[in-house]
């Protein structure tokens, strides 16, 4: 496959940033899209010029750290994938691909396609967590009952990467997706209930505070979903942060 690829290069946070052209020869079909941006980075450094920057980690479609928008959609043009599992053959000989960044504004750009996704870590700090006693009498979560339907809408929520494609897909970069779904994953279960009135808080009130904009329920962000996150999780978020501020 013969390619033109068009890639955003931009040095630092504070450099203005361009659409370079690249083109590629020689790219299989089988290849995954990282695997291709491997080999132009191959050729530029043979060529002795600076290789496109991006985040990759497992390249197996759990880390999340993939965070490429390809011809205007997170992680390309297939559903419920990363970009390391977008293979070549979703493409044809002869294509031209637009390569960028995340965009956000609580997502900066590092350098070239990697941005600082910090803020989700701040906001899964504010609260995306449970205390546990580990004095040694520990009661073994195996032995707590729970409803099938709530673990299984827990296990769900959990399968959440955090990559950001939510953000990305949103008209107002909203991460409501993403906390929603980290709220859930406690929400539905025992564990989460003596610290759920703080979490939802304080975690909603991290989000606000990064800089992410507000939910409108246009539903893009489940659709760019590399695992299927549902909008339910942001209904559920919501009656939650409901019920602790009257609590609070």
């Amino acid at each position: 496959m013969n390619l033109t690829l068009k890639i955003w290069r931009q040095k630092d946070a504070n450099d203005k940033g361009k659409i370079v052209d690249y083109p590629v020869s020689g790219i299989s079909p089988d290849m995954s899209f990282l695997e291709m941006l491997d080999v132009l980075n191959q050729e530029l450094i043979e060529k002795q010029e600076e290789p496109i920057a991006f985040d990759h980690d497992c390249r197996e479609g759990i880390c999340g750290t993939c965070s490429l928008y390809i011809n205007g959609r997170a992680h390309g043009p297939s559903t419920k994938i990363t970009a390391c599992q977008l293979h070549m053959r979703s493409f044809n000989d002869g294509d031209t691909i637009y390569i960028e960044p995340w965009r956000a504004k609580a997502f900066p750009v590092v350098k070239d396609l990697i941005v600082d996704r910090s803020s989700f870590d701040r906001v899964q700090q504010a609260g995306g967590f449970i205390s546990v006693n580990t004095s040694g009498n520990t009661q073994d979560a195996n032995a707590i009952p729970i409803e099938k339907d709530n673990a299984d809408r827990a296990f769900d929520a959990a399968t959440c990467i955090g990559c950001g494609a939510c953000v990305a897909s949103c008209k107002n970069s909203s991460a409501m997706l993403f906390v929603s779904a980290k709220v859930s994953q406690f929400a539905l279960l025992p564990q989460g209930q003596v610290e759920a009135t703080d979490r939802v808080l304080n975690m909603v009130k991290q989000m606000d505070e990064e800089g992410f904009g507000n939910c409108t329920n246009t539903g893009a962000c489940e659709v760019e979903c590399p695992k299927g996150i549902s909008l339910e999780n942001i209904a559920r978020m919501n009656r939650e942060y409901l019920a602790a501020s009257f609590k609070g």
